[in-house]
């Protein structure tokens, strides 16, 4: 007999058994009502090991198969970028609602086909950014949206450690970009959330690539400053090049006073160990030697209430906090970021490019050849 209690759960597929999908499946069995039913990846044996590992019933190569489960309600995408658009399409198409990772895909035309298929099955898409989530991160918006803080001036975030886990992220024909692409879209959507959501009218860049040429032709340091139309400015700081672990920082600074947060200091047990350790959320750097890693880090980082929020909507039918139009909006900035970086320029928005990745405005005329 079907247990009337596990059939109001919300039927989770996940697509996708490397890192951040291991992520995703450890917040989502912290969620009461998320049950995940199935999971789907193309490098054989993968998908299996991951289902076995976890005791998910059933694992698939294609992911289309996993759609055509009829208890999948919801699937997580956590694919390389370029993957992003047709599984969101193909999942639409499916009658899924879609969980996509970060950034929500390679270019402003294929969000615009991700948003419009998904409204037309009438399905959720919900874009995948922890930091509007983290708990450090949600008190600090408290105590601006309480006026604690006062009219906010300056908003600074960091993100930085030494390099992406994936190899994907090295190759900017799969991923768009450099680190403004990986972890830039971390911030600018973090400053959005935290200001309420304003328009970003400028934006200003530098970037370049001092440490991983031989890796990647996209940026490894980059700044960002975005003014948004009520005046806040709002400096982002990224990078792949920071030795020691991991930094993960946030200030705000008002008329009536400043608040910071760092999501990793305070929360840390300090370790020694001469073989090091495999689990962190961003596996930043080697932990041989001195390390500091996280109590309940993914929870720390958001990830188990951005999913359960993402299964509740699906289950009350509530509108999420993040999604696919906020994707497409810090795309915008992404792209204006890298035209701003190769002019030299401050970048007017809104932003308007056919390019098919971010990092071909800042290659354009052979000035960083991909």
């Amino acid at each position: 007999m079907k247990d009337p209690a596990n059939s109001r759960r919300v039927g989770v597929g996940l697509i996708g058994s490397q890192f951040i999908t291991s992520i995703h499946a450890e917040a989502l069995r912290a969620c009461g009502q998320a049950d995940i039913r199935a999971v789907a990846s193309p490098t054989v044996g993968n998908s299996r090991a991951f289902a076995e590992q976890r005791g998910i019933p059933r694992h698939f190569t294609d992911y289309r198969q996993l759609l055509d489960l009829a208890d999948i309600d919801m699937v997580v995408v956590g694919v390389p970028n370029d993957l992003h658009c047709q599984v969101a399409l193909d999942a639409a198409a499916a009658g899924k609602h879609v969980v996509m990772e970060k950034p929500l895909c390679l270019n402003l035309a294929e969000a615009d086909r991700m948003i419009a298929a998904c409204a037309r099955a009438q399905v959720k898409l919900m874009y995948a950014e922890e930091l509007c989530f983290a708990p450090k991160y949600v008190r600090l918006k408290a105590l601006l949206d309480e006026g604690a803080l006062g009219r906010p001036t300056l908003i600074k975030q960091c993100e930085k450690h030494s390099g992406p886990h994936a190899a994907h992220f090295w190759d900017v024909a799969r991923s768009g970009g450099g680190v403004t692409m990986d972890m830039g879209c971390h911030a600018i959507e973090f400053f959005r959330w935290m200001l309420g959501r304003p328009p970003v009218k400028s934006v200003y860049a530098q970037m370049s690539t001092l440490v991983h040429g031989d890796k990647t032709r996209g940026d490894d340091n980059s700044i960002l400053i975005l003014e948004f139309a009520d005046g806040t400015v709002a400096i982002a700081e990224e990078s792949w090049t920071r030795l020691g672990g991991m930094d993960d920082r946030a200030e705000v600074y008002g008329s009536k006073g400043l608040a910071s947060a760092d999501l990793l200091r305070g929360n840390a047990l300090e370790v020694f160990s001469s073989s090091g350790y495999g689990y962190s959320v961003e596996k930043a750097g080697s932990t041989v030697g001195w390390s500091f890693p996280v109590y309940e880090e993914a929870w720390n980082y958001g990830f188990h209430a951005e999913m359960a929020h993402f299964v509740d909507c699906v289950q009350s039918d509530r509108s999420p906090l993040v999604s696919g139009e906020d994707g497409r909006a810090v795309l915008e900035v992404i792209f204006a970021a890298y035209e701003s970086a190769r002019t030299g320029r401050k970048v007017l928005l809104p932003f308007h490019t056919t390019a098919l990745r971010p990092i071909d405005l800042w290659s354009e005329h052979g000035k960083h050849p991909i």
